[in-house]
């Protein structure tokens, strides 16, 4: 990871540089024992596809995919070609649900990140074949901290606050620009079926920013 590639989140976080310095040091020493994903240096890619000025939405999870050859460094996406992961076919299957948006023949969801949909796991590295393995490192101290600089942007945003871990951030969002909170369980299938599915988050999304005046996001992949 390298500070300079965050563009302007880098002056937004800046309280966080030491941190970041600190993790990046861990990983490094991680790497040599372990496998590690996302890849090296892919740990901000959705900090760094969605700059604060095109932030409409946040999908927040808990940490990226431990298997191989699956996370890049956006929440709940894989790279195209690689199979599906159970929750995202669950949340291509909500999608269906809410909107009518046939589910797409791959996972790559960096046409959402692109779209303004910040992609943000609250932890945002693993080790192979052990889910939530790097939870106690700190880094949901700079999830918070992003959580907290994008509260406070001035732009109408939605925050999807999908499992237990992304609904604990609901404290960090409180402002006095407009904002929607959708929670709901994980979209895994340990849990899709408790509220996940029905949900509606899509539309919920798309029906805020719009009376808020600004466009609906094209969810469409």
């Amino acid at each position: 990871m390298k500070w300079n590639d965050l563009g302007a989140w880098s002056a937004l976080l800046a309280d966080q540089k030491d941190l970041f310095s600190e993790l990046n040091e861990r990983l490094a020493l991680a790497r040599q024992e372990a496998e590690i994903y996302p890849p090296d240096g892919s740990e901000l890619t959705a900090l760094k596809l969605t700059q604060p000025d095109a932030v409409c939405a946040v999908i927040l999870g808990q940490d990226p995919y431990h298997e191989p050859g699956q996370a890049f460094g956006l929440a709940f996406a894989v790279k195209k070609g690689v199979p599906l992961p159970p929750s995202l076919r669950n949340i291509y299957t909500e999608l269906q649900s809410d909107l009518g948006v046939a589910s797409p023949n791959h996972g790559d969801l960096t046409a959402w990140a692109e779209r303004g949909v910040l992609l943000l796991n609250t932890v945002l590295s693993v080790e192979r074949g052990r889910a939530n393995s790097h939870a106690a490192w700190g880094w949901q101290r700079l999830t918070d901290a992003v959580i907290a600089a994008t509260n406070r942007l001035p732009q109408p945003i939605a925050f999807v606050l999908w499992g237990a871990q992304a609904q604990k951030k609901a404290a960090l969002i409180q402002s006095c620009a407009p904002r929607l909170v959708l929670s709901a369980p994980h979209p895994s299938p340990l849990s899709s079926y408790r509220g996940f599915f029905g949900s509606k988050p899509f539309s919920q999304i798309n029906r805020f920013l719009k009376e808020n005046g600004d466009a609906a996001i094209k969810w469409q992949i």
